[in-house]
């Protein structure tokens, strides 16, 4: 007879390979045709609600790696979490206003701007970003993100404007929200303000000046033949000044040299000298600043005086003690400014071009015009040294062009007035990394107001109207009104419809008694947009609520989604929109470096999704430390496939050695199991208490490392090693080999689930090999509980001192191999040595030859001659004598026993003569 038939080798049509990128597809569609996000929701419903908030990515291009780390992320905490005991909806949302989406438009070249009207151009805007949304969420589905795909919140959506009208109306009914003329963050490139978060630095190389201001009024204090010394880094800003700052306890000393007398800072005198290069100069007068307030100085280049004031802000950091300002282009200016009746003089205009306000520079771009206000104050003797330096400088982040400071009529929400609250907010809200929370809260303590109105078109406008005497009209009823109008026809209709049509009817107004109305032109910033979505979706939806309990985002989102998110939920509601921040980090090169086009490194989600597939992206993000930065590149990608392989492969095993095994007749109690094959099922529940535990912490990297480790070490190597021959060489209903696919089962459901949030392709292809299970999707299953075995602590202690003992007997069949020519431990015997109760230890195990696969095992109190020691116990292997059995390719020199069978062992011709040739 054919002696191979007799072998229960694996079989399963479980692929070797997992064809990921052909096969996933149709996974997610058969997912869709059946539903199973809406049978997760229906299964958990009743249950506690867990609610991960999506922070909107912006409606424009394709996806990056940055946009697949963070959907993949999502995904692992709500898949979890909808199997650990929580109803987990999860509502996908896009950022859809903004400058991108317009400058993408006019790119094209197919929309001429100046010959559409406004609404005519936000309609393509909207058209365009709805046709983004759509491809962007292809993408997301294709990494196998689960979620309302279907029923996204989208910001340009009736209803999500509407309510972002309702927080703009509650914060102002509060007074948070005035409008005033005050320096902002201004970008000549999109001829709008732009707030923090819309800022990034960039090195620039600026010109570095200190400028002498002749005083004219010393206040008795001063001769009125000084000169007060200031220091900028913005020539172009010396038009704007009115007056110089001094700190009111500084020391401030007249230094007299080449003829002159200049008065600085006492404390920076020492390198100022360096600077000037003064060799013979006399320190002739020494004064407190408070000394010096109101003393008048004259503007360099115009024919007004330059107020000296003081400001806490004034500091010995850099130079002179004596800082030039100008209120219309600085935030500490405009404060001190203030308190002092300063005008707020801005004379750039919107390009960041010099009005008819700056004589002499009137047209010049303020960049260009560094150079002639330079020579010109060298021209008047003012200019006391020029160079130049390269310095961190704020850029646009959309146009990546330098910002300005420009004071301009805008509209703001009063953070300081409710400023205690979202430190208290910040404080009480769990943060990962910890250090979010410093980051945060030094944020929160340290901004100013924030400028929410922006000069465009694209977005939601603020909905304010200015009666006859230009007084601006915000009340409970034109906020409903107009919150009301823009739910049911949207926010277009502002710039279709005429004020008196978009107010209520029969509106009146004390500022208006001629019933004249004109309408605020400004749109609302877009963080504004995205920091409504607690009121706009969590309030909103009937399957979400506010507070969510998680907001993931990248770390750039603490000056972003997390700041405006937490300033409007706090305005509104007086608590945060979260019970706790995730933050991640952002995607880098194989190097470290940041990915660039222009570098030629990046990695593109879809063309690896193309290549290897989404599980191959997903296991790659559950292997990375993302609260850092995380690198990624073709190689790195190529080791985590090869860690895919090694787990598929490992499903693939069980699954084959279960081929028959029918869990509901066949498994065996654990009281029933061998010692191994209970130690191998604690050893599994260690594992679920890991992996739980990791998930729970959102660990993902934990759980990655523990399932690999776990499928390598307890599995492949050891486990699986040893029950090769129970499971190929006894007949099927064998005890010891039931035993050994009694634990496999459970392993392999159990892996099947613990990785069901990560591999979420695989390990539904893997639930449809598996007998006996009843759900239709594992994804519509619960996590494993861990369980509590009894008198478990003699049995591990026993088994993983085995485990080690085998070690150096592996490490002593290797050796073998190179000195001895002994190829197989199925050619070896063994005779092993060491401590008493490593040798009680081993004669306590049965047949213990098949633990470490060798022909004979022989335990000695003594090591044998010729032994080897290793870290744990000393071994002898040797050539065993005999022949090679034909059906389990072991040596013995028993082969003969049956006549019939001359060419097996005696256990093999037992085997065969029972089981197979009787039946």
């Amino acid at each position: 007879m054919n002696y191979k038939d007799t072998l229960k080798m694996p079989k399963t049509e479980f692929a070797m390979r997992g064809n990921l990128p052909n096969r996933e597809p149709d996974m997610q569609k058969d997912w869709e045709e059946r539903r199973l996000y809406e049978k997760v929701q229906e299964r958990t419903a009743g249950r506690p609600t867990f609610i991960l908030h999506d922070g909107p990515p912006y409606a424009n291009g394709d996806i990056h790696m940055g946009h697949a780390l963070n959907k993949i992320l999502k995904d692992f905490i709500v898949r979890h979490k909808s199997m650990t005991g929580f109803h987990a909806p999860y509502v996908p949302g896009w950022d859809t206003h903004g400058l991108p989406i317009e400058t993408a438009l006019t790119k094209k070249g197919k929309v001429d701007r100046k010959k559409l009207s406004i609404a005519e151009f936000r309609k393509l805007c909207a058209e365009y970003a709805l046709e983004q949304v759509d491809s962007q969420r292809e993408q997301f589905k294709r990494l196998g993100v689960r979620g309302d795909w279907d029923n996204p919140y989208v910001t340009l959506h009736h209803g999500y404007e509407a309510q972002q009208i309702k927080v703009f109306g509650e914060m102002a009914k509060k007074g948070y929200i005035y409008k005033g003329k005050k320096p902002v963050y201004w970008s000549p490139s999109s001829e709008s303000a732009l707030a923090e978060a819309e800022i990034e630095y960039h090195d620039k190389r600026s010109p570095s000046i200190y400028v002498a201001f002749d005083v004219t009024d010393g206040r008795g204090v001063l001769q009125g033949d000084e000169k007060f010394v200031i220091w900028t880094t913005t020539p172009w800003t010396i038009p704007a000044n009115l007056a110089i700052a001094l700190n009111a306890t500084l020391d401030y000393v007249t230094v007299a040299v080449n003829g002159a007398k200049y008065i600085v800072a006492e404390g920076l005198l020492e390198e100022l000298v360096g600077q000037f290069e003064w060799t013979d100069y006399e320190v002739v007068a020494t004064h407190k600043g408070a000394e010096l307030e109101h003393a008048k100085a004259k503007h360099p280049l115009y024919d007004r005086e330059s107020l000296i004031i003081l400001g806490d802000h004034v500091t010995l950091d850099a130079g002179t003690g004596c800082v030039h300002t100008a209120p219309g282009h600085g935030e500490d200016d405009y404060i001190v400014g203030q308190q002092y009746g300063l005008d707020v003089l801005c004379p750039v205009d919107d390009k960041g071009v010099f009005t008819d306000e700056a004589p002499m520079f009137e047209g010049l771009f303020y960049d260009a015009a560094n150079k002639p206000i330079s020579e010109k104050l060298e021209e008047v003797g003012a200019l006391l040294k020029l160079n130049f330096f390269t310095h961190s400088y704020p850029h646009d982040w959309r146009t990546k062009k330098p910002v300005i400071f420009r004071a301009t009529s805008q509209w703001f929400a009063s953070i300081k007035d409710f400023r205690e609250d979202l430190l208290r907010e910040v404080e009480e809200t769990t943060w990962l990394p910890k250090w979010g929370e410093t980051r945060l809260y030094n944020m929160v303590r340290d901004r100013g107001d924030w400028c929410i109105s922006r000069q465009r078109v694209w977005g939601v406008p603020i909905p304010v109207f200015y009666g006859e005497n230009n007084e601006p009209i915000i009340t409970d009823e034109t906020i409903e009104h107009v919150s009301d109008l823009f739910r049911e026809h949207g926010s277009n209709i502002w710039f279709e419809w005429d004020a008196k049509e978009l107010l209520p009817e029969g509106f009146t107004s004390e500022h208006s008694p001629n019933g004249t109305f004109t309408k605020e032109t400004d749109i609302m910033d877009v963080w504004f947009d995205s920091g409504s979505s607690h009121q706009a979706v969590l309030h909103e939806r009937d399957d979400l609520v506010r507070p969510a309990d998680v907001y993931i985002e990248g770390s750039d989102q603490y000056r972003g989604w997390f700041n405006s998110s937490l300033s409007t939920s706090v305005a509104v509601t007086g608590k945060a929109p979260y019970k706790s921040v995730i933050s991640h980090g952002f995607t880098l090169d194989g190097e470290g470096k940041k990915m660039s086009k222009s570098l030629g490194n990046t990695i593109i989600p879809n063309k690896v999704m193309q290549q290897l597939g989404a599980d191959i992206l997903r296991l790659w993000v559950a292997s990375v430390d993302y609260q850092a930065d995380v690198r990624v590149s073709d190689a790195i990608l190529k080791q985590v496939a090869e860690v895919y392989r090694k787990i598929r492969n490992t499903f693939r095993f069980l699954l084959g050695n279960l081929e028959g095994f029918d869990p509901a007749n066949h498994r065996v109690s654990y009281e029933d199991l061998s010692g191994l094959d209970q130690y191998m099922l604690v050893k599994l529940n260690d594992l679920v208490r890991d992996v739980r535990k990791g998930y729970d912490e959102y660990q993902f990297s934990t759980v990655y490392n523990k399932v690999h480790n776990f499928c390598t070490i307890e599995l492949s190597s050891f486990y699986m090693d040893i029950g090769k021959d129970y499971l190929y060489l006894k007949e099927e209903d064998h005890i010891s080999r039931r035993r050994i696919q009694t634990v496999m089962y459970d392993t392999l459901v159990t892996l099947t689930k613990l990785l069901s949030p990560i591999l979420s392709h695989t390990t539904e292809e893997v639930w449809g090999f598996i007998p006996g299970v009843s759900e239709e999707a594992v994804q519509l299953t619960d996590m494993p509980e861990v369980q509590e075995f009894t008198g478990v602590e003699e049995l591990v202690k026993k088994w993983d001192r085995f485990v080690l003992l085998r070690d150096d007997v592996l490490k002593a069949y290797e050796d073998a191999r190179n000195e001895k020519g002994i190829n197989k431990s199925a050619h070896a015997t063994l005779t092993l040595s060491g401590s008493a109760d490593d040798v009680a230890l081993l004669r306590s195990l049965n047949e213990l030859h098949r633990l470490f696969i060798a022909v004979d095992v022989k335990v000695e109190d003594e090591a044998p001659v010729g032994a080897t020691n290793y870290e744990h116990v000393a071994v002898l292997v040797e050539q065993a004598e005999g022949e090679v059995c034909e059906r389990c390719r072991y040596v013995s020199n028993e082969l003969g026993t049956d006549s019939d069978h001359p060419t097996l062992c005696p256990e093999c011709t037992e085997t065969v003569v029972t089981h197979y040739q009787n039946a």
